[in-house]
């Protein structure tokens, strides 16, 4: 009996295993077709995003609490307020953590960029 099996063995190369190292590495991250350059747009809008949330859940937890009595309130306080609630979002954001939402925005941002796809031009008429 002669029996003529071909058997397919994977490439078992070192450039091989580099390929499929840097493929799963590059799928992993959601980056691959990504600049450098769009990510950190990315993180930018994703941070600024959410220092805008922050500021405006903060104007409206001010507004729950009454006016302060001890410097008269008035128009003046309401801006510089507000002004320091919008520093305090940008400076919680910004210096490491702040609700998490912005990681999840620039993450699903570049998983976007990273589909999309050049439109290919059809030459044939």
């Amino acid at each position: 009996m002669d029996m003529n099996i071909a058997t397919a063995f994977p490439d078992t190369s070192e450039s091989a295993a580099d390929k499929a190292r840097l493929l799963q590495r590059s799928a992993s991250n959601g980056t691959a077709g990504v600049t450098e350059k769009q990510r950190l747009q990315a993180k930018k809008v994703s941070q600024d995003f959410e220092a805008l949330f922050v500021g405006m859940m903060m104007k409206s937890m001010r507004a729950t609490v009454g006016k302060d009595k001890l410097t008269g309130g008035g128009h003046g306080e309401d801006v510089y307020r507000s002004m320091l609630d919008q520093a305090y979002a940008d400076a919680s954001v910004k210096g490491g953590g702040g609700l998490g939402i912005a990681r999840i925005i620039e993450k699903d941002i570049i998983r976007q960029e990273s589909r999309k796809v050049a439109p290919q031009v059809d030459t044939k008429e």
